[in-house]
């Protein structure tokens, strides 16, 4: 069990992705996202999403990321920020994201 204290330290915001890049050099089948955060800035994330999403239905969609991991070298990728989403029975990524348009940066809570 984690305290409240512990979950209000985790900082998930929602962001629109602008940018999507093919990852050849990723171990396993990604994405290079370019995702704006409003106020709080565009991260770069790696995400492995490709088996449900192309590039083109993932340009502009809003997703939801916890923003304040420490950056982490996938390959010669630096990924900002982890995009959250639910794993599939297949190990297929589904996307976690609002049922209607916020503003980008916007906390989860």
């Amino acid at each position: 069990m984690i305290t409240w204290d512990d979950f209000e330290k985790v900082e998930i915001r929602i962001g629109t992705i602008v940018e999507v890049n093919d990852f050849p050099k990723a171990k396993n089948p990604a994405y290079q996202l370019k995702i704006d955060f409003g106020d709080f800035g565009t991260k770069k994330s790696s995400a492995q999403i490709t088996k449900l999403y192309t590039k083109e239905m993932l340009a502009g969609k809003q997703v939801i990321a916890v923003v304040n991991f420490p950056p982490k070298q996938i390959a010669n990728f630096i990924s900002e920020c982890l995009v959250l989403g639910v794993v599939g029975a297949e190990k297929e990524i589904i996307l976690l994201q609002p049922e209607r348009p916020a503003t980008n940066g916007l906390r989860i809570a």
